[in-house]
């Protein structure tokens, strides 16, 4: 009797380490979670000039993206900037859908007009965003001839 409540409580003993175990690992990953959420950048709660007044929108004609190579995108095909965020990615919600590239994320970057010129950054995907063959890591700003990568689809920037 003695020996199979010595097992008894050994076995409760290890199932109460494991549940602490997990809680912790679930706890852990909550925090590293909110933390990664917490360095992405985040959208801006002010409004453009344009918005603010009430007036119509003024349509800035920040460049333009040239499909320099794709299996999906007509080479050639270009994609209009102008003052709102553009973005690219597998998923058809995106303004510039590459649903057959296996490369690319759902949300793969999001090119961003502003005031001091047109930036890409990467929306978290797998793969990662190239621009001129290097992989950025945080926002970049985007200069005449810059091409960005996007899974096997290549995107020049001109103005």
């Amino acid at each position: 009797m003695i020996l199979a409540s010595t097992t008894y409580e050994t076995v409760l003993l290890v199932l109460k380490l494991a549940f602490l175990v997990l809680l912790y690992l679930f706890i852990w990953r909550i925090v590293r979670t909110a933390g990664r959420d917490l360095r992405l950048p985040q959208e801006s709660f002010i409004l453009s000039p344009a918005l603010a007044g009430g007036g119509i929108a003024q349509t800035v004609d920040s460049g333009r993206l040239v499909v320099v190579q794709s299996s999906i995108l007509e080479v050639g095909e270009e994609f209009d900037l102008d003052s709102t965020a553009l973005t690219v990615g597998r998923g058809a919600q995106n303004d510039v859908s590459i649903e057959g590239d296996e490369f690319a994320s759902a949300r793969h970057v999001r090119v961003e007009p502003r005031r001091d010129g047109v930036w890409v950054s990467d929306a978290g995907s797998t793969n990662g965003t190239f621009v001129n063959g290097v992989r950025i890591d945080r926002p970049r700003k985007l200069v005449q001839g810059d091409v960005v990568r996007v899974g096997e689809t290549e995107l020049r920037f001109e103005t």
